[in-house]
């Protein structure tokens, strides 16, 4: 039997016995999860074993999301292959912006043709996006898809074979202008969260002040009223983001001294957040929460039972907020729930340095730093 498929028998066959019971029993009627007994931890492990049962159905993004995360919780070694195949696809675009679109005119048409993928959808985050980038296209190419690749090497211990090159291509570019400009903040606050931390990771300018500084001149909370549904959830998503990427993506804790106003935040629009927002965001805030060591805060308590409540026993998942249950679609909020259901200290790795036996398939492109 090949390594991983045996890990993950394995792991099937360590669920405890009350959850097998439970599962086996009563899954094939309607069961409302309040009154099912099912504890936190072992909705957690309800939620593993329908992933990891079939983590080779995922794409290669969402594959290495989920097993990064899980590795950083648990630095159990099934989640390699994961990473692996995270690393591959690190590589593959690397090699591809290093070797291929190098050029003004090349970055260019890759750049459009990503933006007039946002004319496909209609909703008001896809509209908000392509108004805010239809001038700028090239921020898909730059911040999107390179500059997460460079990060996610970095974090590895790693770095593309033409990694001056790379900088090169960042440094043409004025990030100042993305991360102050009101459009984009309103399209792209996760993500220019991430980005802010990302170049000061990189060791290029750090514009996590200013950034921080334009986001409440964005988003003044006397202004929440104003906001629709998704313009609230844009606001709360670029807060946690902030303290996920300080965090480096659950491998540090963060001080809650360092980001008062978020968590101060959270506190004075808890019922709002637990009423109005989707699940992925309620696990987000709780997480941000554990991070900072804020584990008896009663946020934490309240977001892990609104998790907990919305898992479907029969799909083993959380669903949408429209109800689908897309294997793929859902693993955002599911790795999301398991770690705050059953969350573990924050784990440094894996490195290059510190954990080889996760780089002995190193793809072709990349190299130690």
């Amino acid at each position: 039997m090949p390594l991983q498929t045996a890990t993950l028998t394995q792991f099937a066959t360590r669920t405890n016995w009350f959850l097998s019971i439970l599962l086996s029993t009563l899954l094939t009627t309607p069961l409302v999860l309040a009154d099912s007994g099912l504890s936190e931890a072992d909705t957690a492990e309800l939620i593993k074993l329908t992933y990891e049962t079939r983590l080779d159905e995922l794409p290669q993004f969402k594959k290495g999301h989920y097993g990064l995360r899980l590795y950083r919780q648990t630095h159990d070694p099934r989640y390699i292959s994961a990473i692996e195949s995270d690393l591959t696809r690190i590589a593959t675009r690397l090699n591809l912006f290093a070797n291929t679109i190098d050029t003004d005119e090349e970055i260019a048409q890759y750049s459009l043709k990503r933006l007039l993928g946002y004319l496909d959808d209609y909703d008001e985050r896809s509209r908000r996006r392509y108004h805010a980038t239809q001038w700028t296209p090239e921020y898909l190419y730059l911040g999107v898809d390179l500059l997460g690749s460079m990060a996610r090497a970095n974090e590895y211990g790693l770095k593309h074979k033409q990694d001056e090159k790379l900088r090169k291509i960042l440094k043409q570019y004025d990030f100042r202008f993305f991360v102050t400009d009101r459009d984009m903040i309103e399209a792209w606050a996760a993500q220019l969260a991430n980005q802010v931390y990302w170049l000061k990771q990189l060791g290029e300018e750090d514009y996590t002040q200013l950034f921080v500084q334009r986001f409440k001149e964005v988003y003044p909370d006397n202004k929440d009223q104003e906001l629709t549904k998704q313009q609230f959830m844009n606001k709360l998503y670029g807060m946690t983001h902030i303290i996920l990427a300080d965090s480096e993506y659950y491998q540090r804790p963060v001080e809650e001294s360092d980001h008062q106003w978020i968590f101060d935040y959270f506190r004075d629009n808890q019922d709002q957040i637990l009423s109005a927002t989707k699940e992925d965001v309620i696990a987000e805030v709780g997480i941000c929460f554990l991070l900072a060591g804020l584990e008896e805060d009663p946020f934490v308590a309240q977001a892990r039972e609104a998790i907990r409540q919305s898992v479907d026993l029969q799909q083993g998942m959380v669903p949408s907020e429209t109800g689908s249950f897309d294997f793929a679609y859902g693993e955002h909020r599911n790795v999301l729930a398991i770690m705050l259901l059953d969350w573990q200290p924050p784990r440094v790795g894996p490195t290059i340095d510190h954990h080889p036996e996760v780089f002995i398939n190193l793809p072709n492109g990349l190299v130690a730093k």
